[in-house]
C-alpha cells in the first residue's frame, strides 16, 4: 500500500510493502494518482518527501504482476499503463518533491525517484536499472528521464547491463543529487524539506513550472508565455514584497502565498 505521514508542512508518501522491499504493486501504482492529487489541493502541505518503509527505497514493480501493470487496458495508456500514470501524475505534481532514497532502488523504484524534484541517497543507496534482466522495454517517461539526468551514452550502458552502482557512482552518473550519511540521514531529509517549506512557494513553484517545461521540450514561444504568466501573477503576488522587506529588515520572511484555486 501506499500511506501518506505529514509532519508540519512536510508530507511523505510512503510505499509500504518491506517483505517485498517495497515493490510496487499493480494497487500500489494506481494509488499514487489520486494520492498526489489530495496532496496538491492540501495548502497546509508544501513539501513531499516519497520514500519506501524500512531499509529500502523500492525493488521496482512487482515482477509477478509487471507484464498486467505495463498493458493496464483501463488506463488508456498504450506505453507503460499503471506505471506511466503513476510516473506522470509525480513528474507533474506542483510542489516541491523529494526522493529519500536508502538500501535498493531498482526498476520501476527508479522511475519514481526520477520523477521527484531531488534526489537524496543514503550513502548505502543502491540503484539498479534493469529492463535487461526480465526482457521488457521500459515506458518511454521513464527512458527520457533517464537520459535528461544521465545523458545518452549513460542510459544505454545502464540500460543494455542492467549493472547495479552505488550511491557514490549514482551521484557522479547524475542520478542522485546528493549523497547523504547514513547515520542521520532521516533526519537530514526532513530538515533540508523544512527547509525548503520556509521558501516561497510561489517562487518554487513558478521555477519548477519553468525548469519542466524547458527541460521537457516546450518550444520557445510556450516557455515565454509561460513565463509570461508567472511575471504577472509576481506583480499581484505578496511573496516579492514579504522577500524584499524582510531582507531589508535583517529578519525572516514568513511568506503566504497559495495557489489560487481555478488554477
Amino acid at each position: 500500500m501506499l500511506r501518506i505521514e505529514q509532519s508540519g508542512p512536510v508530507a511523505t508518501l510512503i510505499m509500504d510493502n518491506p517483505a517485498m522491499r517495497n515493490a510496487i504493486t499493480q494497487d500500489m501504482w494506481q494509488q499514487f494518482e489520486d494520492l498526489l492529487a489530495q496532496l496538491d489541493a492540501d495548502d497546509s502541505v508544501k513539501v513531499v518527501v516519497v520514500r519506501g518503509a524500512g531499509s529500502h527505497f523500492s525493488a521496482g514493480a512487482d515482477i509477478a504482476s509487471v507484464q498486467k501493470i505495463l498493458h493496464d487496458p483501463s488506463t488508456g495508456q498504450s506505453d507503460g499503463g499503471d506505471i506511466t500514470v503513476a510516473e506522470n501524475a509525480l513528474a507533474r505534481f506542483r510542489k516541491p518533491t523529494i526522493a529519500a532514497i536508502d538500501g535498493y532502488c531498482v526498476g520501476g523504484g527508479w522511475q519514481i525517484a526520477g520523477a521527484c524534484d531531488i534526489r537524496l541517497a543514503s550513502e548505502r543507496a543502491v540503484y539498479g536499472i534493469t529492463p535487461a534482466k526480465i526482457g521488457i522495454v521500459y515506458p518511454l517517461s521513464g527512458i527520457k528521464k533517464l537520459v535528461e539526468l544521465a545523458g545518452p551514452a549513460t542510459a544505454k550502458y545502464l540500460l543494455f547491463s542492467g549493472d547495479f552502482v552505488d550511491a557514490q557512482e549514482a551521484l557522479r552518473l547524475g542520478l542522485a543529487t546528493k549523497v547523504l550519511a547514513l547515520d542521520g540521514f532521516w533526519e537530514a531529509v526532513h530538515a533540508y524539506a523544512l527547509h525548503l517549506s520556509a521558501r516561497s512557494q510561489f517562487s518554487a513553484q513558478g521555477h519548477k513550472a519553468l525548469v519542466n517545461a524547458m527541460s521537457g521540450g516546450a518550444g520557445d514561444i510556450e516557455v515565454a508565455e509561460l513565463s509570461a504568466y508567472w511575471q504577472a501573477q509576481m506583480a499581484v503576488s505578496e511573496d516579492a514584497a514579504i522577500g524584499v522587506g524582510a531582507f531589508l529588515a535583517k529578519g525572516t520572511p514568513k511568506f503566504t502565498w497559495l495557489r489560487p484555486r481555478n488554477d
